[in-house]
């Protein structure tokens, strides 16, 4: 056993065949990928000296950062867990018409980024720019973080509890408010804390809406030039503002309990009775999906079909460049995709194969550390490091398919965990049996067993890396064009339509992989981060 690492077996067969420790090395690269944007942020925060970077942290500008990021988080996480909660409920407990659209249309918000969101409301009037505009559409955007989990867990609960309540003499509401909310609450809160996490990084739809935030003064001070040590100053703050978000969403996932003891009933629980609110919650429902992907996907329309109403219009928007930003945005999320996938593997394989096993937990969650890590401290961090050390890397793909890595390799890790654990360990075994090496098994049985959960995580990662903004202008090499950064570069200067037909085959795309994955997997499992 020198030398070697053991994977686990089952409780009846043979001992499983011995991982290399070859394996370890690369299972470590996500977690020091994470790793290092972190280290390089602090440092260079530190590098004009600690008295300098308490006075630059001091001055009245980070108060004001501090109090409009902090005050549109919450407002945004109190929203979405209200309006996710509410729109769970009637979806799945109550008699609400037509309650299989709503649910199918869940997972439409995910398909319309909170830049493009922004980019619809501000197009549709200036008056939405500011704090209202910037919480209407990130709560549009991330409402869904609080619905699917909750949703989740009323498919979940056991319709018999309810049923003794009613009969020790609550009412229907007494019996909703002791029985029911009380286990929700791990969800409902969960899922605030996934909103405010996203609302923190958030860049593109507070850009576009005229309200600063730490993410938005990141940017324009490494747009105008100033010391790294300003803008790392104020990334630490913010990574400060994540890893909390994000410590306190972990410890609240571990008290939801996604089984019960038992079986409980089969049957599904009895459908509340709206009565005389049957028809206002169905408009009210109606009218949330309208605002959340209603009126981005009408003002897209709106504005392919009116070019001489926007404000400034270039006199023509080619096809050739619509296609070429259509292509590079494709080539960088499948890029993307495989790399991310690549470098996830081998840890999660690691984590499946030894569940128990205390390197393997330290490097998973290490990996982890990405969800709070912003997309805009990742890029700096990655910029400062190549300028002084790898100046052959500046404004590269391959660096900018490393940003995409560190970001979404939660989203490989969740896709490869479920896809591995899957697949059947007594073939894997009869394959040890018939002479196989573990890498054979893994080649032959695993990985053929586990390919649709495989896929499933590359189009996950897909959607993400072709939405996402941040880091892609930061880090896309001179005269790269992809479709975010278009619709960027055209709202920017008020060019509406211009940016319209970019945005249209955007949304199409998101949106067609959103709905099937949706349709195929239980996306309340997956902890999403698609803003810009």
């Amino acid at each position: 056993m020198s030398g070697r690492v053991l994977l686990g077996s089952s409780a009846r067969g043979p001992v499983a065949e011995p991982v290399p420790r070859a394996l370890i090395p690369p299972a470590a690269v996500p977690a020091l990928l994470v790793a290092v944007p972190i280290a390089i942020t602090i440092v260079d925060a530190l590098g004009a000296g600690s008295a300098r970077t308490f006075a630059l942290l001091a001055c009245p500008l980070v108060a004001d950062l501090l109090t409009n990021t902090v005050l549109l988080t919450l407002a945004t996480s109190l929203l979405g867990m209200v309006i996710g909660t509410a729109a769970a409920m009637l979806v799945e407990r109550t008699d609400l018409p037509f309650r299989r659209v709503f649910s199918t249309l869940a997972a439409a918000p995910f398909a319309v980024p909170a830049f493009i969101a922004s980019y619809a409301w501000v197009s549709l009037s200036p008056k939405f720019e500011g704090f209202g505009g910037a919480l209407l559409a990130t709560t549009f955007s991330y409402f869904p973080l609080v619905y699917l989990p909750v949703a989740a867990a009323l498919r979940g609960l056991d319709p018999a509890l309810e049923d003794s309540a009613r009969s020790l003499g609550h009412s229907a509401r007494g019996a909703f408010l002791r029985v029911v909310l009380p286990q929700l609450r791990p969800a409902m809160l969960g899922g605030a804390l996934l909103v405010g996490l996203n609302a923190l990084v958030e860049f593109g739809a507070f850009a576009l809406m005229r309200f600063r935030t730490f993410t938005t003064e990141i940017y324009a001070a490494y747009q105008a030039g100033f010391s790294g040590a300003e803008a790392a100053a104020l990334a630490v703050v913010l990574l400060l503002l994540c890893l909390a978000c994000l410590a306190a969403e972990q410890a609240m996932r571990r008290r939801v309990r996604y089984s019960r003891l038992g079986r409980g009933a089969r049957r599904p629980a009895r459908p509340y009775v709206l009565g005389l609110w049957r028809w206002p919650a169905f408009t009210m429902l109606t009218l949330l999906f309208a605002g959340a992907t209603g009126v981005p996907i009408g003002m897209i329309l709106f504005w392919l079909t009116h070019h001489s109403a926007a404000a400034i219009t270039p006199d023509e928007v080619s096809a050739g460049a619509v296609i070429g930003a259509t292509l590079t945005t494709v080539f960088l999320g499948l890029a993307g995709a495989a790399l991310t996938l690549v470098l996830a593997l081998p840890l999660g394989i690691l984590s499946t194969r030894r569940p128990g096993s205390r390197l393997a937990t330290v490097l998973e969650r290490g990996a982890w550390l990405a969800q709070g890590v912003p997309g805009i401290v990742i890029a700096l961090a990655l910029i400062s490091a190549t300028v002084r050390t790898l100046p052959w890397l500046y404004e590269s793909t391959p660096l900018l398919l490393i940003a995409y890595a560190i970001l979404f390799m939660p989203y490989a890790l969740v896709g490869i965990r479920a896809a591995l654990l899957q697949a059947e360990r007594g073939l894997e075994e009869a394959g040890r049996s018939l002479g196989l090496n573990w890498f054979g098994v893994l080649v032959r049985i695993t990985l053929p067993l586990a390919a649709p959960g495989l896929g499933a995580a590359a189009a996950l990662v897909f959607i993400a890396v072709t939405t996402e903004l941040t880091a892609t202008l930061l880090l896309a090499p001179i005269g790269t064009t992809t479709l975010a950064i278009r619709i960027w570069d055209d709202t920017s200067t008020v060019a509406f339509a211009a940016a319209a037909p970019y945005a249209a085959i955007l949304v199409a795309l998101s949106l067609t992989a959103s709905l099937v994955l949706a349709r195929r997997f239980d996306l309340a499992t997956v902890r999403l981060d698609l803003g810009g």
